[in-house]
């Protein structure tokens, strides 16, 4: 649930390169430099591949930090765009036209304020990216402790940063619509503790001392931690509570709540259909494309209904929606049944794929401060260089909103084969680590998630009508996203519009309908991504098998889709269409 970026991004004090003898070396030297520029300029990047470099930095989130990254984009795009792609091997073709995808969506981007002034949605930002660093970062030696330790100190600066580039977002009419920001402060509060052992920023220091640390050290390192949870990192998030409190919020959008409200919203929009799908769809297109499909699985929907013995599709919805028995109330339980129900999926994968990644995973719940208003559940990379699993995190408040019913068709697309075996499997491929772990498309990532939930019909998961009604909700839940999306923020919807079309169409719940279109109104176009990735997915798996027949293996295919990373569709359709002619000629 993150858009296409360059992790990182570029700094603009790197020269330019001396000219070599071809355009193999030319685009390699280049890439290594933007890569190099990424570690400098995100240090948290850097941990998480094992590079010391950044040690107890955050980074800079100045707007002149900004516009410098930006500017080194474009030097950098000149000098891609320099080099004859034709005369470069097929594998470094499909590297170039990653970097040129991400560096012209870097300047396509930075053509519009939203994007320089609005800095979090109603699920977080910089202060929310921050709270997760306890469960991120490495600790293993004294230096992991002591970079950790600094980066606490290094928020202050961060905050002032986040905080002023916000200030210059009311002043420019780029805040927030206010409906959907209703409780934000909450989030905010439970950060700021009188009790330093009651914040989460003291979890790495509240267990045993690894036996590498001295007793002094950690002694000196435990006392320093306390000062700056009470000294720093509270104070910080106070600040942030009063700016919020006292500026931002009562200068919120009213009326309209879509991105169209805010000057030049309409071609921001438009932007970011491009930029989350990587098509060139325009807003119209994809509201069509959602029409269609939200009918075609509406009409699956009436078959299940039917088979479960009701006479509807509404009143199956009813059913599954207040009926006791498909929902928990102890939050342990819950846990344990998402967690077994994980493992069980796992015995699948290997008939699906001929690659699995080394990292393993884990299902624990979203994190207290965070979880209230938030998601179903999200996924969170892991990285063996940092001793990380990834971890399938699950949101445990309002269960008598969250079905299980639901939970086949979640797991399949956070965990495996989903979120965590495609990440997973992208940090371990034999590329460029600028491509295994600095470049994101959103497309490609959440299109694999929502693709992997139709694999779950080749598991046996949905073995019930009431799994079955999950699985198509789900996929109805992203049909009706390319049309509130799109209702939002270029006809004008209202929230309740978006909210009825959603209870009409899906089986949610009404807490889980209520807290998607909140994200979706202020997180413009980012829902988008998911169903038209999947749409091209199972379109090239079903070109392929119609091409091979009895020689297309399914496996194969799967490891084919995955094994270049996160590309832009059109890179994957020209990868798989190579493919396919490959297999073909044998």
């Amino acid at each position: 649930m993150m858009r296409k970026v360059l992790s990182g991004l570029v700094l603009a004090t790197l020269p330019f390169a001396p000219v070599f003898a071809g355009p193999v070396e030319d685009y390699e030297t280049l890439r290594e430099e933007v890569w190099q520029s990424a570690l400098d300029s995100s240090p948290t990047l850097a941990t998480s591949v094992g590079d010391r470099r950044g040690d107890g930095q955050l980074g800079d989130l100045s707007l002149a930090n900004y516009d410098e990254q930006v500017a080194m984009a474009r030097v950098y795009l000149a000098r891609l765009n320099a080099i004859d792609m034709g005369a470069l091997p097929i594998d470094l073709q499909v590297d170039y036209a990653v970097l040129q995808s991400s560096f012209a969506d870097q300047i396509a981007a930075s053509e519009h304020d939203q994007t320089r002034y609005i800095l979090f949605t109603n699920r977080g930002g910089w202060f929310s990216g921050f709270a997760s660093l306890p469960y991120r970062s490495p600790f293993f030696t004294l230096a992991d402790y002591q970079s950790y330790v600094e980066r606490l100190e290094g928020f202050r600066s961060l905050n002032l940063q986040g905080i002023a580039r916000s200030r210059q977002a009311i002043a420019n009419g780029m805040t927030q619509p206010c409906e959907p920001m209703l409780g934000f402060e909450n989030r905010i509060e439970q950060q700021i503790v009188d009790d330093y052992t009651a914040s989460p920023f003291w979890q790495p220091f509240a267990g045993e001392k690894p036996g590498a640390i001295s007793d002094e050290d950690w002694a000196q390192m435990k006392a320093s931690t306390k000062a700056l949870i009470t000294g720093v990192v509270v104070p910080a998030y106070q600040e942030f509570l009063s700016f919020y409190t006292d500026e931002y919020a009562p200068n919120c959008r009213s009326g309209t709540p879509g991105i169209l409200a805010t000057p030049g919203g309409d071609d921001y929009y438009e932007y970011r259909v491009r930029s989350f799908t990587t098509t060139d769809m325009t807003p119209d297109e994809v509201h069509n494309l959602g029409l269609s499909e939200v009918a075609r699985i509406r009409a699956e929907m009436v078959e299940v209904a039917t088979e479960a013995g009701f006479e509807t599709r509404e009143a199956f919805i009813e059913h599954l929606r207040t009926d006791p028995q498909y929902y928990m109330t102890d939050v342990d339980e819950y846990v344990a049944h998402v967690a077994a129900l994980a493992k069980h999926i796992d015995g699948f994968m290997p008939q699906l794929f001929g690659r699995l990644p080394r990292q393993p995973y884990t299902v624990a719940p979203i994190p207290a401060p965070n979880a209230p208003g938030n998601t179903t559940a999200y996924y969170e990379p892991g990285s063996l260089e940092t001793g990380a699993a990834g971890i399938y995190r699950i949101n445990t408040t309002e269960l008598d909103q969250r079905p299980l019913w639901e939970l086949p068709a979640l797991g399949v697309h956070e965990a495996v084969p989903g979120h965590h075996h495609q990440i997973a499997l992208q940090q371990e491929l034999d590329i460029h680590p600028l491509r295994a772990n600095g470049t994101f498309f959103t497309a490609f990532v959440e299109g694999w998630g929502l693709y992997s939930e139709r694999l779950g019909i080749e598991m046996g998961l949905y073995d019930t009508p009431a799994k079955q009604m999950g699985r198509l909700s789900y996929e109805m839940w992203r049909a009706t996203r390319l049309v509130v999306d799109t209702g939002l923020h270029s006809k004008g919807w209202s929230k309740e519009q978006a909210v009825a079309y959603m209870l009409d169409n899906t089986a949610l719940s009404p807490a889980n309908i209520d807290a998607e279109v909140n994200r979706y109104m202020t997180w413009p176009g980012q829902a988008l991504a998911y169903k038209i990735g999947e749409l091209k997915i199972r379109e090239l798996r079903s070109r392929a098998e119609e091409a091979l027949g009895a020689n297309f293996d399914l496996r194969d295919f799967h490891d084919t889709v995955l094994e270049n990373g996160a590309i832009p569709l059109s890179v994957l359709e020209a990868h798989v269409d190579r493919w396919i002619e490959g297999k073909a000629e044998r």
